[in-house]
């Protein structure tokens, strides 16, 4: 557990780091590593401003770094495992009391981060009328961020929770009590897919990233989103690619990262559609999502199958892996929203809706998304479920021949 954290630490530094996060002031580095550690585990901040009796300031933030939720994940789930790793069947208050300590020394983390993950920044009012005006009333506008302590403690045991259960399903070796010993086949052989699945997505993304690094400049700027949120556009990519809509705008200062082509689609004045059609619009290559797709979902609809018991019927493998992929892509639904928002004025000049203010969502068309993945799943796991027939068939004749 503690080198779970450890591990989610490093990938954050290193991510600010790159985002030149290292000149924020008041030696403020190390809390905002902290932010984002609480933030990877589902904690909840709270920004808040301060601007005297002559301004006003309203801020709102709400992101996943799923690179350093997904690094503090694979780590967690390995040191959960490994001491389980020989055994066939275990209790389950035997399993109980294993995760009953991991989450004791996770709850004491936990707070100790929360308690950390504060400070307070000032605000420049930029050039012009505002910053006469402050300079007249005296107003230093600042904006800071707190943990809601038990919020974060809530949502930090439920994603511990989430990370241990999701071991125990993916890993074929990891002993379940003899009672669920009986689904282990339904179950286990979908969510090993799904991880799978994933996965790739990531290599992908980090093969891509790699390229865009070496070949268009500002590595600096590539290597912050590979390290904060790679898995926050490969898996947006993964929804996109089956057909799936998102919905967002962007206006003011914020912006969203590589692929600057989001950052184009969605600033506009109105709530735009992200979506292979929008994309293509502005690069053809985008369409490649859709061919990326078409390529790596047989390939865990023939895991899934593959790691299935054998005279499992295609029907059931593609109705199961329709299942897995509809959960999973409700799930980048869930934890792949963004939404960040700031606004300050000053005797009402710069509104809380303009001037200084900027506004940043992306939230996707949810049970569109989760209909789309059911159809994928369905196609994907019977051609997987053939493929895997096939290479089962030729298998034996070669096993026969030998």
């Amino acid at each position: 557990m503690l080198a779970g954290l450890v591990a989610m630490g490093v990938v954050a530094a290193l991510g600010l780091w790159a985002a030149g996060a290292t000149d924020l002031p008041d030696n403020a580095f190390p809390r905002v590593v902290t932010a984002t550690v609480v933030t990877a585990v589902g904690g909840a901040l709270e920004l808040s401003g301060d601007a005297g009796g002559f301004a006003d300031t309203d801020a709102g933030l709400t992101v996943l770094p799923l690179s350093v939720t997904l690094t503090g994940a694979l780590v967690i789930a390995r040191g959960f495992l490994r001491p389980l790793r020989h055994r066939a069947v275990t209790g389950a208050p035997e399993l109980a009391s294993w995760a009953g300590r991991i989450a004791v020394l996770w709850l004491l983390a936990l707070l100790g981060l929360a308690f950390a993950a504060r400070q307070t920044f000032e605000v420049s009012l930029g050039e012009g009328v505002l910053d006469d005006l402050g300079d007249l009333f005296g107003v230093t506008p600042t904006v800071g961020f707190t943990t809601d302590v038990p919020l974060t403690v809530l949502f930090g045991l439920l994603w511990l929770a989430g990370v241990l259960v999701l071991a125990l399903l993916v890993s074929r070796g990891a002993p379940l009590p003899g009672r669920l010993l009986r689904r282990q086949a339904s179950v286990r052989p979908a969510a090993y897919a799904m991880v799978c699945l994933l996965l790739a997505y990531v290599v992908v993304g980090v093969v891509v990233g790699l390229v865009v690094a070496g070949t268009r400049g500002h590595p600096a700027d590539t290597f912050a989103v590979l390290l904060l949120g790679l898995p926050n556009l490969a898996w947006l990519a993964l929804t996109i690619g089956l057909g799936a809509t998102w919905e967002g705008r962007v206006e003011g200062p914020f912006g969203l990262p590589m692929p600057h082509v989001l950052d184009e689609v969605l600033r506009t004045p109105d709530v735009s559609a992200l979506d292979l059609g929008t994309l293509t619009e502005h690069d053809g290559r985008w369409w490649w999502l859709l061919v990326v797709a078409a390529l790596l979902l047989p390939a865990a609809g023939f895991l899934l199958a593959y790691r299935s018991p054998a005279g499992t019927p295609v029907w059931l493998h593609a109705v199961r892996m329709a299942v897995a992929l509809a959960l999973t892509v409700l799930m980048i639904g869930l934890v792949g929203r963004i939404s960040a928002y700031y606004g300050l004025s000053v005797l009402g000049i710069g509104d809380l809706d303009g001037g200084l203010s900027g506004r940043l969502f992306l939230r996707p068309r949810l049970w569109g998304a989760v209909g789309l993945a059911l159809l994928w799943g369905l196609v994907a796991g019977f051609l997987g479920a053939l493929l895997a027939r096939w290479a089962g068939r030729r298998g034996g004749r070669a096993a026969a021949r030998s």
